[in-house]
């Protein structure tokens, strides 16, 4: 391991590259921590505390804390990948951008092109109803209001300031893909994320001097830590081959095809996209309910109360959508009959499996297979914390709340108490960019010993 560090700065250009991303996350946490024109920074802390377990709360964990505080990069990069999601959910149901997506190069440019635009739109919309929000938001008698000096200056001041700090985080991803190691954007997520886990070990090992957890307890967090994370990582490469033989074709004096090769298709293809969806989704009714006239609402209030983070109904839905979204988005990102056509083309065939029709059913309904596994992988990661952190509360439940609570193991209902400090989505996009970005500097080292293996040699194909 030190050996393979070393080998890192002992490549000037890659050793460039790395430096290059560190400092651009440096300057993503250094604007993380600029507060916005006209905001009472310690009114919206206290405000952010009360308003805990929304859509809130997601935005804030995407961001690093900086929507919290409402920074000039409160809206992070959600704009963004929003927008992104956005512009391929379209490439299926319109034709020009599904042709822009054949055209090769200037095709993907395009589309992200269009990317920018949207993500800019977004954060003109969404940073005016976050200053509308805080303007028509007070927290009580004594406390004051989050916005200093309300009013259009205000509003058309933070609708400049954040949608700025977003298009710059946009610029920053996109020149840490070009110029850095590692996608950009997933880089910035990864680092708002981690960036609490300095202080969740502090608090931890300050819990453990206080007496509040035993030794005892830590290791159990530290065993389970890695456990998931080696079982994150073990199906996160996880794939099927599916065998592929190529019928041999004579052109002139030339012989070509005859080769095998294999169909990848990974367990995990939707990768951490349902769990963000379902996420959002289930958020909004909750954020929703706690904010104007809806507070007094009785039956708006129950439904908030049946949709915390730790109730039963909530975690139920958020399986199930967690599944409906894995195979909703592997439909859309994957088409069996298009595989199975440009096989066809290239006279390609699985062994067994007549092509065409026939070869498309056949993926199809291995993908469906491995989809479903990959749904249950997704959906069990995501209620672990619930299950070590609070457990499952299903006294709220009407009729048999009460009945189940007396029924089931306390371990279910009460959790394990145990202090967990990734969240599923979190935990799964954290491990996922570690292993990307470990895997293309390994791809960089590996291709510069080889250079200099064969330096000052030269090999000759034989005749």
């Amino acid at each position: 391991m030190i050996q393979a560090f070393r080998n890192i700065f002992n490549i000037p250009e890659l050793r460039n590259r790395v430096l290059f991303t560190l400092a651009m996350l440096g300057v993503y946490r250094i604007g993380a921590h600029i507060p916005t024109p006209g905001i009472d920074t310690a009114a919206m802390q206290t405000f952010f505390e009360s308003q805990a377990g929304g859509i809130l709360g997601f935005v804030d964990m995407f961001s690093g804390g900086a929507f919290s505080r409402l920074t000039i990069f409160a809206l992070g990069i959600m704009p963004y990948i929003t927008a992104s999601i956005i512009l391929q959910l379209l490439t299926v149901v319109w034709p020009y951008l599904e042709k822009l997506s054949k055209e090769g190069e200037a095709g993907r440019k395009k589309i992200t092109q269009y990317t920018r635009y949207g993500t800019v739109a977004l954060s003109l919309v969404q940073s005016f109803t976050i200053a509308l929000w805080l303007q028509s938001t007070s927290l009580g008698a004594g406390t004051g209001q989050i916005v200093l000096n309300p009013g259009l200056g205000f509003q058309l001041m933070t609708m400049l300031t954040l949608t700025t700090g977003t298009a710059f985080i946009m610029w920053i991803g996109e020149q840490i893909s070009e110029r850095g190691i590692g996608n950009g954007i997933s880089l910035i997520i990864y680092a708002g994320i981690v960036v609490g886990l300095p202080n969740a070990i502090a608090n931890t090992i300050q819990d453990l001097q206080s007496g509040q957890i035993d030794l005892f307890v830590v290791l159990i967090i530290i065993a389970m830590m890695i456990l998931v994370v080696a079982a994150i990582v073990f199906v996160e490469r996880a794939q099927r081959r599916l065998p592929i033989q190529y019928a041999r074709r004579v052109v002139g004096r030339r012989v070509y095809g005859g080769a095998s090769t294999y169909l990848p298709l990974r367990v995990n293809t939707a990768g951490v996209i349902p769990v963000i969806f379902a996420s959002s989704v289930l958020a909004i009714p909750t954020t929703m309910g706690q904010m104007g006239a809806l507070r007094d609402v009785g039956w708006v209030q129950a439904l908030v109360n049946q949709l915390q983070y730790s109730a039963l109904l909530y975690n139920l839905i958020y399986a199930i959508m967690i599944m409906f979204f894995c195979f909703f988005y592997v439909s859309i990102i994957f088409n069996p009959m298009d595989q199975a056509d440009n096989m066809k083309k290239y006279g390609g065939f699985i062994p067994g499996i007549r092509p065409g029709k026939k070869t498309a059913e056949h993926i199809d309904r291995i993908l469906t297979r491995l989809t479903f596994g990959g749904a249950i992988y997704l959906a069990s990661i995501s209620l672990l914390p619930v299950l070590l952190t609070s457990g499952f509360q299903v006294a709220p439940l009407p009729w048999i709340g009460e009945f189940l609570d007396r029924w089931l193991p306390s371990f279910i209902t009460q959790g394990l108490n145990v202090k967990f400090f990734f969240g599923g989505t979190s935990l799964l996009i954290v491990v996922g960019v570690a292993m990307d970005t470990v895997q293309q500097i390994e791809s960089q080292l590996i291709m510069r010993h080889y250079d200099g293996f064969l330096k000052g040699t030269r090999l000759k194909p034989r005749r």
